[in-house]
C-alpha cells in the first residue's frame, strides 16, 4: 500500500504532533486523530480531519499510524492494552515513532510491530515548534532501505531535510545525542549573556556579536531571542530536557563513555525544575543566574516566540558522506 494514498492515523497532538498532523492534513492526506486532549484535536477536526474512537479502531481503519508523545511510558501504553495499537494492527501497516525515546524500547515495540506483520520507523525530528509548523522540519529516519521508501512521502511532506539513519532505533539514539548538544549550547548561552550583561555590555550588542561569529548557533538565532524577550517560550519544558538529557547520558553509561559535561547538565536542570516547576519553559533555565547575580537578561526589540519565516518547500533526503 502506497503511503500516497493510504488513510493516516496520527496519534499526540501536543506542541510538535499537532503541527506535524497539520502538515499532512494541509498537504491532502486522509488523516485520523486521536488525543486525550479534545482541546488539541479540535483544530485539526475543524481542519476536515476524522476522530478515532482509540488507538485499536485507528490501527484497524489507517494504512499508516503515527505516534508523537512525551515520554516512553507514553508510547508503551498507547500500543498495548485492549484498545491499543498492536490490538488493531495487521499485515501491510506502518506505525512510524515519531517521540523522542530510547533506542532500545522503539526496538522492543518495533518486534511486536513486526510480529504482527507491519513495519516499524523511529523517526524522531529536530528543529523546533515553528518549523514543524511549516514542514520544515528535519526528520531522522531509522528502518530497513525499503521501509524509509515506503515513508518518504510522508516524511517529505512533514519535514524538510530527512535522513536514513540506519536501523530501527538508530534515529532515537542520533536524537538524543542532539537534543543533548542543544541542551549544553542553551546553558553555555545563558552563562555568556549573563557574563556579558556584568561585564557592562549591551545585550542588544552582545546578541549580534554572538550570531555573527564563530559562537553563533541555532539555539542562540532561536532561544536567545525569547531569553532576552522575556517570554521563555520556546514550547518546550524543563520536563522533556531533563527526560532527553537522562536518555543520552543512558546510552553514554551503556557504552561506558566517561562524560564529565553530561551530569553537570542533568544538575543543572534538575535544580531548574526544582525551583521552577517541571513544566517551566526550557530557556527559563537563565532564572538560575539571573536570580543569583540580581541582574534580568531582558533587552528589547526581541519576539516572544519564533516563528518560521522560510516559506513551505518540498522536503528531500539528505546525503550521507561516504
Amino acid at each position: 500500500m502506497s503511503t500516497n494514498r493510504a488513510k493516516v492515523g496520527f496519534i499526540g497532538l501536543g506542541n510538535v504532533g499537532g503541527k506535524l498532523a497539520g502538515s499532512l492534513l494541509r498537504n491532502h492526506f486522509e488523516l485520523e486523530v486521536y488525543d486525550l486532549s479534545t482541546e488539541a484535536m479540535a483544530p485539526l477536526l475543524a481542519g476536515g480531519a476524522a476522530r478515532a474512537e482509540s488507538p485499536k479502531t485507528m490501527a484497524r481503519a489507517c494504512g499508516v499510524i503515527i505516534t508523537c508523545l512525551p515520554s516512553p511510558k507514553a508510547s508503551d501504553a498507547v500500543m498495548h492494552g485492549p484498545d491499543g495499537i498492536l490490538a488493531g494492527l495487521s499485515a501491510g501497516k506502518l506505525w512510524m515513532e515519531m517521540s523522542t525515546t530510547d533506542e532500545g524500547e522503539v526496538q522492543r515495540l518495533g518486534a511486536e510491530v513486526m510480529a504482527k506483520g507491519a513495519m516499524p520507523i523511529d523517526c524522531p525530528v529536530s528543529g523546533g515548534c515553528h518549523r514543524a509548523a511549516t514542514g520544515n522540519i528535519a526528520i531522522f529516519a531509522g528502518c530497513e532501505r525499503d521501509v524509509f521508501e515506503r515513508a518518504l512521502p510522508l516524511l517529505t511532506t512533514m519535514g524538510r531535510r530527512v535522513l536514513h539513519t540506519g536501523p530501527l532505533g538508530s534515529a532515537s539514539v542520533l536524537k538524543v545525542v542532539t537534543n543533548y548538544l542543544a541542551t549544553a549550547n542553551l546553558v553555555s548561552l545563558c552563562e555568556a549573556l549573563v557574563t556579558a550583561k556584568l561585564a557592562g555590555m549591551d545585550l542588544n550588542t552582545t546578541y549580534e556579536a554572538i550570531r555573527i561569529s564563530s559562537g553563533n548557533s541555532f539555539v542562540h538565532e532561536t532561544e536567545s531571542q525569547v531569553i532576552l524577550n522575556g517570554s521563555r517560550d520556546i514550547n518546550f519544558t524543563m520536563d522533556l530536557v531533563r527526560k532527553d538529557i537522562g536518555l543520552f547520558q543512558a546510552i553514554a553509561e551503556r557504552v561506558d563513555a566517561p562524560l564529565e559535561l553530561s551530569p553537570v547538565l542533568i544538575d543543572i536542570f534538575a535544580d531548574g525544575a526544582k525551583r521552577y516547576g517541571d513544566r517551566e519553559w526550557s530557556p527559563n533555565i537563565v532564572r538560575r543566574l539571573e536570580d543569583a547575580c540580581g541582574v534580568p537578561i531582558l533587552a528589547p526589540g526581541f519576539p516572544a516566540e519564533i516563528v518560521d519565516d522560510e516559506p513551505e518547500a518540498p522536503g528531500y533526503e539528505v546525503t550521507v558522506r561516504r
